[in-house]
């Protein structure tokens, strides 16, 4: 009988993706992939790391593995991802009911590694950061009809709050035809929105040759006959070119729709922060996206608190968040993370005040986006059908200015015409909730 394994995959979209090539990698050696860990023999937690949150978020997981593990459900718990890299002789340590921890490198040792664990040998493998694969077959976990693209691996930015390239190293691409024939494949599938992911999308290719390829691989994606929609993340601010604004403002099968994190507006706080720009630079450059790309959803994230940030600087921020009205934003209170320059800065910001900065941002861009929302209202837009809500008797789904899992939803009608999951369907807006709108299918 086949050795059942199961996955809890935590983090980011990108995590999320490698978590996907393991699970490949382990039903083609042969073992019984699982939805819920609690049926599995082996359970994997491919780990984040990046903030304090998310690695308490990691713990608990294992924890309550190590629960059922107690209990006799499963036989073995495996950690990958992050904060296995991160961390790498402490998780054992300090979590004996550990059984493997795999660094990033590792990912494509894990059937070697599962075995080591059914017969009572704890193990911990740690290669090359540059050994996790950038390209191969994958178990999705998304619904079927979208699907992550992650173009690109590691971090060369060297923000200095962020632990990223220390835990997944340089940057690098993945080749552009290896994307392409991905894309093609999925899209033969029945995959409608492709979302384009890496740390930084902005810098494909510059590892090539010096010059971000983004563009051209846009434009090759929207070459493909049977690819529908093309969503853009992660783009750095101060690698927006004019050839990225042109491609996304002219081809059809972009939406009209892009992430930026910038991370505050403020000129001294984000040379500290080893980022470029200022508040005129950034000013300027959302007046020109919205300019030659009418219509264009802007999301963003900001931190408060960073170390020595004074109240006029948050203040600055939340006069540019007031000012900017960004579609969609999110806000993080500054987070210690060790061995980062950041960590050992002067003026560490209260805890308190940091969260409390927090709120009042994200208490700010909640009324904004209410009223941005309200603009839809008597409009009719593209709604991506996901599911049906019986608590409110409405089917649900995403426009084009909402991303999987962090932006908003459209709850509509459907009368006599019933929708499919994964159908793109019009609806007449007529009304909205918070962030959310509602509607009727156009018949």
């Amino acid at each position: 009988m086949a050795v059942k394994v199961g996955m809890v995959s935590l983090g980011c979209s990108k995590n999320r993706v490698d978590g996907e090539m393991i699970l490949y990698n382990l039903r083609e050696a042969g073992f019984e992939l699982v939805q819920n860990v609690e049926h599995s023999d082996v359970a994997i937690v491919n780990t984040c790391g990046f903030i304090e949150d998310a690695k308490k978020e990691s713990i608990d997981e294992i924890l309550e593995l190590a629960r059922l593990k107690k209990e006799g459900t499963i036989k073995a718990i495996i950690v990958t991802g992050c904060l296995a890299e991160r961390y790498k002789g402490e998780v054992m340590k300090e979590l004996y009911e550990v059984d493997a921890v795999v660094g990033i490198g590792g990912n494509k040792n894990i059937a070697d590694v599962i075995n080591k664990t059914l017969v009572k040998q704890k193990t911990e493998l740690f290669p090359e950061k540059t050994e996790l694969p950038l390209c191969g077959g994958r178990v999705r976990s998304t619904p079927f009809y979208y699907s992550y693209l992650k173009i690109a691996e590691g971090c060369d930015n060297h923000c200095t709050y962020c632990a990223i390239p220390m835990i997944r190293g340089k940057f690098r691409s993945r080749p552009m035809e290896d994307i392409l024939r991905e894309a093609e494949e999925l899209s033969e599938k029945g995959v409608k929105e492709f979302i384009i992911i890496a740390q930084d999308t902005s810098r494909y290719g510059e590892d090539f040759g010096g010059k971000s390829l983004l563009p051209e691989l846009l434009r090759k994606l929207c070459a493909l006959e049977k690819l529908q929609y093309i969503r853009v993340l992660y783009c750095y601010p101060e690698r927006i070119t004019d050839e990225l604004i042109e491609v996304m403002a002219t081809e059809p099968k972009i939406l009209k729709y892009i992430d930026i994190p910038m991370q505050h507006c403020n000129g001294r706080i984000l040379k500290l922060m080893n980022r470029k720009g200022d508040r005129k630079s950034l000013t300027e450059l959302v007046d020109r996206l919205r300019k030659e790309i009418p219509g264009i959803t802007i999301r963003t994230t900001f931190m408060t608190g960073f170390p020595s940030e004074t109240k006029e600087e948050f203040t600055e921020l939340s006069e540019f968040v007031e000012e900017m009205r960004f579609e969609r934003m999110g806000c993080f209170a500054y987070s210690i993370e060790e061995d980062t320059p950041a960590a050992k800065m002067k003026d560490q910001i209260d805890e308190d005040v940091k969260r409390r900065r927090q709120e009042i941002i994200m208490e700010q861009q909640s009324r904004i986006m209410a009223e941005n929302t309200r603009r839809y209202i008597n409009k009719r837009i593209n709604v991506l059908c996901e599911g049906y809500d019986r608590q409110t008797e409405c089917y649900f789904g995403r426009s084009a200015a909402d991303a999987p899992e962090v932006d908003a939803r459209v709850y509509f009608i459907s009368g006599d015409k019933k929708p499919r999951i994964g159908d793109v369907v019009r609806v007449a807006i007529s009304d909205s909730l918070d962030c959310d709108l509602m509607g009727t299918i156009d018949n």
